[in-house]
């Protein structure tokens, strides 16, 4: 039995195998659900007293963000540990360096989500409203939104450097396109660069750095397309 073999038979898991449950783990993630749809329906920005009375009345939905975000990050577990099966065959130690970053990024943003979780509980409480008043209340709240996404944008920035080391071993790898590794290390200096942003230079507009984020579509689109056919490497 090759090493490449008796690598794939310890992990238990095909390198065909986990490319299809990272591509299905990048597709099924709700993230965008929570980021694109829900959230800017009840967060207004620069109001608070409207954002406070849409989460308020609109409660459910607010919980669904929660639970969109809590899915996506729970997926990236699963991505993390199948990735790492994918690449493990180029270099163990990196892919597992690269499985670590991606988790300390999940474990950022999950604690960071405990402030929406946080936000929920003073809204829906009147005993807080009471001790409070209206305008503590609202400062907290404030706070607290604000918060989950400073507390994102470090995670993020631990992402991106997921997404560089990613890109590294899948130009090496022979059996992914090395331009899907081009474009996830250009993906994660994007990420680096714009969750920076806050704390480094927050008047900067960078919203052409969208356009970098495009290769984990790439990724996640060639995954379920090709993954499928990966041949075992023969090293």
């Amino acid at each position: 039995m090759s090493s490449i073999n008796q690598a794939n038979h310890y992990e238990g898991l095909t390198l065909r195998q986990a490319a299809l449950i990272a591509g299905f783990g990048y597709l099924l993630n709700p993230v965008t659900t929570a980021e694109f749809s829900i959230m800017p329906k009840l967060v207004i920005a620069g109001n608070i007293e409207q954002t406070a009375q849409n989460i308020v009345a609109h409660g459910g939905l607010f919980v669904g963000a929660i639970f969109c975000y809590l899915i996506s990050f729970i997926g990236d577990v699963v991505i993390a540990w199948a990735l790492y099966v994918l690449l493990a065959p180029v270099n163990r130690s990196v892919s597992l360096l690269t499985a670590w970053f991606r988790l300390m990024y999940t474990a950022v943003a999950l604690f960071g989500l405990l402030n929406l979780v946080t936000v929920y509980r003073l809204l829906h409480t009147p005993d807080y409203l009471t001790a409070f008043g209206s305008g503590q209340l609202h400062a907290q709240v404030q706070l607290l939104l604000n918060s989950f996404r400073y507390d994102w944008s470090v995670g993020l920035v631990l992402f991106g450097i997921h997404l560089v080391l990613l890109g590294c071993l899948i130009y090496r790898s022979g059996y992914i396109p090395r331009i899907l590794g081009i474009l996830l290390v250009i993906d994660g200096l994007g990420w680096m660069i714009d969750s920076s942003r806050p704390y480094l230079f927050p008047n900067a507009h960078l919203g052409f750095l969208f356009v970098t984020f495009l290769g984990e579509l790439f990724f996640m689109l060639w995954l379920l397309i090709r993954g499928w056919k990966i041949r075992e490497p023969a090293f």
